[in-house]
């Protein structure tokens, strides 16, 4: 039995390429996600083990113990017999000014120490280290986006905001280090950076010499972590490496959707091969095989199947990997481009999924295929699946079973339950039940999906466009397998549209509702803002409106919170906060409204006092209202009149700006850049910028979620393509005789097309129904008062492309049907 099948396989090599393609693509992905992250950590280990040679021993932080890294301790340890050089590294925030006068980036850059020596660890790529208190160092790339180079002068704000001016020396890569190389950095001598950041400690202690790590411990005592310079560098590289770790875990999800969508394909396949090959399977009954041998002929041809497509998955991985990592390290230049690591674990996970999940695919067409009496499967009978289908009162009761319980579990989750993460996982529970009721009713939805799919086609086709809609009803269980798979791929990248659309819906919604206001002044630091700025946009004539919003750290009950107040004329028209209870209208002198988290505390109540602790003493503040928390607010807000009362005239965090509507965008941009000039720590967003940066992210996220699930598309038009191939094998007779009543074979190739896109519609508008409906659900659990968006033209673009590509997937085996002679395919049994 076994070399009958293994001559089978030989004499279908392209049955077998074709059914292998589907577990090739998922294996790909799969391995190719190893082999990207393991070369990426390669990368990095080999980086952080370069720097660290540089250093023999390290002492960091010990957080259980608590005890600072300080002056005197390393003064101590320089004092240890074999320590021939030791430094103090010291980082905070220090914000570079560009040469356009504002601080560059969204976040202030690192302020690093930059030893000179043996000890320093990072590469210097044009002039030297800084060697006193005028000098600094520049991070390469900032410099190259700013315009900085060796010689300029560069002011650089203290942690107190104050400028200061220095001579750059130099240019280095940080790339070592993963929070400058995010934010970018500056480097000083290590006194200079001591004043620069406010830092009094260090945040690790390099040693170079002959003394020993036990020398060292002996030395300061338990208190600190000491460690050798490669353990430093292992230390160094598992922190760097736990973003791959996270890449590899979003990556290996797409990956199981991959698979999943494989799987189903390698199903229809099998299920279709099996039917084909009844008549043969029978034979071999005939002449003495047993049940057990057919089931276990059909199980070895599975697992050949598998493993060739396993192999081919994971050279095709290691391609992939490389190809990505090459397309990574031209986006973030602090990945280094080495050879493709390929593990021997990728290699058994590779062949392992590939294998078993080719095997299982294939369990119950081999089941099926035991099931038919040899007699009667000899006899000339329906194609496959052609007999008048019906899903069963068990499937049916299963389908409303689990469509009914994913909706109710849908419906708790958007609509009942608390919004937030939760919420979200409830609804995607919900939803993946409710796709398990679609897989078991989809058979039933085929011939009415396929009239609504092939309408347009059937009337415009002619007798080719009705016969392709005819086809692909013919076989609903057949098709339903088929397009479940494109299902998967169009429903969940419409499901990302969906929560993408609403949630640029949602944040312009916020912004407008909570601060229509024009633009938005605060520091990158999050610290005060001049108060003279106010005032200046205030004398401006230009400017409408100028909203301060003022906090401070207090204690209310005997209890830490912070306390808010904004401009008073600016409550209830450009401010808004969105009430649980009470009214803005109630917050008055002497009162306050405080947000929900305060429901949890006891006395924190409407109605209720609260005692604060102000500069006049302790003052009781009567609880009017409760609102719900916001990006914008938190903590106890009191009228402006009492908050300077209590805390003096605090400066502003934040400054809202509305200008005349009169103004044009780059008159107003222009008037409010001029009043924060003389502060370079001040940044200026519009709300047209907040917008559009988010609108941005957005669309990156939508545009990566895109590319991976678009391997599970491919991977289900190379089902649609795999079962139109079977199928022209399978209606090799009923083709010639079409051919021979007069279609020509311009017009089989397009029946076979349209049949193609009849399949291709149906998997695609089933996918857009359920991605809208449960983006819906998945918008409206995220948070409260979010804005549900449908975005048209992109779900109209995912059901043409579908379309287009199930044309594109009939283009073979239309070639192959028309060029198959009429006479020899009528005379073939």
């Amino acid at each position: 039995m076994l070399r009958t099948t293994l001559a089978g396989l030989r004499a279908h090599k392209l049955r077998l390429l074709l059914t292998a393609v589907a577990i090739t693509l998922g294996v790909g992905f799969i391995s190719g996600t190893f082999v990207l992250t393991d070369t990426m950590n390669k990368g990095i280990a080999k980086t952080f083990a370069r720097s660290a040679d540089k250093v023999d021993v390290a002492v960091l932080y010990n957080e259980k113990a608590g005890k600072e890294l300080s002056a005197p301790l390393l003064q101590k340890i320089r004092s240890v017999p074999g320590v021939t050089e030791a430094q103090g590294l010291v980082r905070g925030e220090t914000a570079l000014v560009g040469k356009d006068g504002r601080t560059v980036g969204d976040f202030a850059t690192i302020g690093m120490s930059v030893p000179s020596g043996r000890l320093l660890r990072y590469d210097v790529d044009k002039g030297r280290p800084p060697s006193n208190g005028g000098e600094t160092v520049i991070d390469s790339k900032v410099a190259k986006r700013e315009g900085f180079t060796v010689g300029d002068t560069a002011t650089v704000l203290d942690s107190e905001e104050r400028p200061h001016k220095f001579r750059v020396v130099g240019l280095v890569d940080f790339g070592i280090d993963q929070e400058a190389s995010v934010f970018g950095a500056v480097g000083f001598d290590p006194v200079t950076t001591v004043w620069m950041t406010g830092q009094k400690n260090y945040h690790e202690i390099d040693i170079a010499g002959t003394a020993s790590q036990a020398a060292v411990k002996a030395a300061i005592g338990p208190s600190y972590r000491v460690l050798t310079g490669p353990e430093l560098g292992a230390m160094l590289a598992k922190q760097a490496g736990a973003d791959t770790e996270l890449i590899r875990a979003g990556l290996l999800i797409f990956a199981l959707v991959a698979m999943l969508v494989s799987a189903l394909v390698i199903y229809n396949t099998f299920a279709i091969l099996v039917a084909q090959r009844m008549r043969e399977m029978a034979l071999l009954r005939c002449v003495g095989a047993t049940r057990r041998q057919v089931f276990g002929g059909v199980l070895t041809e599975s697992a050949v199947v598998g493993l060739t497509g396993s192999l081919l998955g994971i050279a095709a991985g290691v391609g992939l990997g490389q190809g990505a990592l090459v397309l990574i390290s031209r986006l973030n230049s602090n990945v280094a481009i080495t050879g493709p690591s390929l593990a021997v674990r990728t290699i058994l996970i590779g062949l392992g999924v590939g294998v078993v999940v080719t095997v299982l695919s294939a369990l119950l067409p081999a089941r099926a295929a035991t099931r038919v009496a040899p007699v009667a499967a000899l006899r000339a009978g329906l194609e496959p699946g052609g007999r008048r289908f019906r899903l069963g009162v068990w499937r049916t009761a299963l389908a409303v079973l689990l469509a009914s319980g994913g909706l109710a579990i849908g419906v708790f989750g958007a609509l009942v339950m608390e919004k937030g993460q939760v919420a979200m996982f409830v609804v995607a529970f919900s939803g993946c039940v409710f796709f398990l009721a679609v897989v078991a009713g989809m058979p039933a939805l085929i011939r009415p999906m396929g009239r609504l799919a092939g309408a347009i086609p059937a009337r415009l086709g002619g007798v080719p466009g009705r016969l392709a809609v005819a086809n692909a009803q013919r076989a609903p269980r057949r098709t339903a397998t088929t397009t479940i798979a494109l299902t998967v791929g169009v429903g969940l990248m419409s499901l990302f549209a969906v929560i993408a659309a609403s949630s640029k819906a949602t944040a312009a919604h916020k912004l407008d509702e909570q601060f229509p206001a024009q633009f938005r002044i605060a520091t990158q630091s999050g610290k005060d803002l001049p108060p003279a700025l106010g005032d200046d946009l205030r004398g401006r004539p230009q400017v409408e409106k100028v909203v301060e919003v003022r906090d401070h750290a207090g204690t209310a009950n005997g209890k830490e919170d912070a306390f808010m107040t904004v401009t008073a004329s600016a409550w209830g028209s450009t401010v808004k906060v969105d009430m649980k209870t009470g009214s803005m209208s109630d917050l008055k002198p002497g009162t306050a409204i405080v947000d929900e988290t305060a429901a949890s505390i006891p006395g924190w109540e409407v109605g209720k006092s609260l005692r604060i602790k102000t500069r006049q003493g302790t003052v009781p503040v009567e609880i009017v209202g409760m609102y719900k928390l916001g990006e914008h607010f938190s903590g106890v807000i009191l009228p402006e009149a009492d908050f300077i009362r209590y805390f003096g005239k605090v400066a502003p965090g934040e400054i809202y700006v509305k200008t005349s509507d009169a103004l044009s965008p780059d008159e107003a941009r222009k008037i409010v850049d001029e009043a924060v000039r003389p502060y370079p720590a001040a940044k200026v967003t519009s709300t047209a910028d907040f917008e559009e940066q988010v609108k941005r992210a957005i669309d990156m996220v939508l545009l990566v979620f895109g590319g991976l699930l678009g391997l599970a598309i491919i991977i289900a038009l190379f089902g649609i393509a795999n079962t139109l191939t079977l199928s022209v094998v399978e209606r090799t007779r009923e083709s010639a005789l079409l051919r021979a009543l007069g279609l020509t074979k311009r017009q089989l190739r397009r029946m076979l097309s349209i049949e193609a896109v009849v399949m291709a519609m149906i998997g695609a508008l089933t996918g857009v129904v359920l991605g809208g409906v449960f983006g819906w659900a998945a918008t409206s659990a995220m948070i409260e008062g979010s804005v549900f968006a449908l975005p048209y033209l992109q779900i109209a673009g995912f059901v043409l492309l579908a379309g287009l590509a199930g044309t594109l997937a009939a283009v073979l085996p239309a070639r192959r049907a028309a060029k198959t002679s009429i006479v020899e395919s009528l005379a073939h049994d």
